[in-house]
C-alpha cells in the first residue's frame, strides 16, 4: 500500500483527463450499444466476440482465451457465448486436445450476422468517436492508450 502522506494530489490538467476518460468509459459502450441493439439485436460485446472468432484459424478460439481479449470473466463469456449459441451464431464443443476447456466456433449463422453487422458498428464508432477527434493524432492517441491498456 502507498504511503499516503507522500502521494501528490493530481493536477487540475490530470483531474479533467481522469474525469473524462471515465466519462468516455461509461458513456461509449451505451451509445454503441444502443445503435447495435436498435438495428441487430445484438450487443457491442457479442458483436466482438464474432469479430475475434473471426480473425482467429478455424474460427474458433478457447472460452477463456476469449474471455481474455474481450477484458471479461470466464463466466461472464459463457452467458455471453450463451446467449450466442442460442441464435445458432456460435456453438461450443469440446477443445480435443484438452478436453476439460470448451472451444467458442463462429457458425455461418455468425459470419452472416457479422457481416450485416458491421456497417452498422463502423457507423457508430464514426459517429461516437472519431467525429470528435479531427485534427487529433490518432496514430498517437492509439499510442497512448497502448501505454495503459497493452495489446
Amino acid at each position: 500500500m502507498a504511503d499516503v502522506k507522500h502521494i501528490q494530489p493530481l493536477k487540475p490538467d490530470e483531474e479533467a483527463f481522469l474525469r473524462a476518460l471515465g466519462r468516455v468509459m461509461t458513456l461509449l459502450p451505451r451509445v454503441v450499444d444502443a445503435d447495435m441493439l436498435e438495428e441487430h439485436s445484438i450487443s457491442t460485446v457479442e458483436y466482438m466476440v464474432l469479430v475475434h472468432l473471426s480473425e482467429v484459424p478455424y474460427n474458433q478460439m478457447r472460452m477463456s482465451e476469449l474471455a481474455n481479449m474481450c477484458g471479461m470473466s470466464l463466466s461472464g463469456m459463457t452467458r455471453v457465448v450463451n446467449r450466442l449459441e442460442s441464435q445458432s451464431l456460435v456453438l461450443r464443443e469440446k477443445d480435443p486436445d484438452d478436453r476439460r476447456a470448451w472451444l467458442a466456433v463462429l457458425t455461418s449463422a455468425g459470419w452472416t450476422q457479422l457481416k450485416q453487422a458491421w456497417p452498422t458498428n463502423l457507423a457508430s464508432v464514426r459517429r461516437h468517436i472519431f467525429s470528435h477527434l479531427e485534427g487529433c493524432d490518432i496514430a498517437a492517441a492509439a499510442k497512448v492508450l497502448e501505454r495503459i491498456a497493452p495489446c
